[in-house]
């Protein structure tokens, strides 16, 4: 089992924890990461092209004008693709890009994402997070306290002096382990984690 060392806001390694090998001692391939990776950032895609066809125009149930006697070609609907504000003939339809990978990668990936924070000893835990008040001067100082800058930082709960703190940062992103995913531990450079929120990642990640 890898153990951790556990720094207080100040920067002073206060404890250790135990991290549990199924969670931060996988082997780390690539195509699977790469696989949810992908997953995400199609998740995140909005398909925003569009047209609308002749069953989309507003109007139309009334036919323009008589059959016969006009000398014009027939026809039975302004919507047509043929009349000027008619609807489109083929044209573009917004797409959904999303797509989804079993729940076992998902997890597999994750578990994958933090081994290898890990082992590039780019993971930090520390015993809590709080500020008497929103600032963002105190959360940089605790960063520099820590020796890290673009960082993600995982908390146990919602502490918000700590999110409206960090808003103004963008290099770092604050949040809860419910909502850890590959993407962005992959994304930023070190990996911070509240002390309480390991054994919630521990339990998400074994059950």
């Amino acid at each position: 089992m890898a153990v951790a060392d556990v720094y207080n806001m100040g920067g002073t390694k206060v404890s250790q924890i135990d991290l549990m090998d199924q969670v931060f001692d996988v082997p780390v391939k690539g195509h699977v990461l790469h696989e949810v990776v992908n997953m995400q950032l199609a998740k995140r895609r909005s398909g925003t092209v569009g047209t609308k066809g002749r069953s989309d125009v507003r109007g139309g149930g009334q036919k323009p004008y008589r059959q016969k006697g006009t000398g014009r070609a027939r026809a039975g609907s302004r919507n047509s693709p043929l009349w000027r504000g008619g609807g489109v003939i083929f044209g573009p339809s917004a797409r959904d890009y999303s797509y989804n990978v079993p729940k076992k990668v998902r997890k597999l990936a994750l578990r994958m994402a933090l081994s290898a924070k890990l082992k590039e000893k780019a993971l930090t835990v520390v015993d809590t997070l709080d500020f008497a008040a929103p600032k963002t001067k105190a959360f940089v100082d605790v960063l520099k306290a820590l020796k890290v800058d673009n960082a993600l930082v995982v908390m146990d709960q919602k502490v918000e002096n700590v999110e409206l703190s960090s808003r103004n940062i963008p290099t770092v992103k604050v949040i809860r382990s419910e909502g850890l995913n590959v993407y962005d531990v992959l994304k930023h450079k070190h990996l911070v984690l509240v002390e309480s929120s390991v054994n919630q990642i521990h339990e998400r990640l074994t059950s």
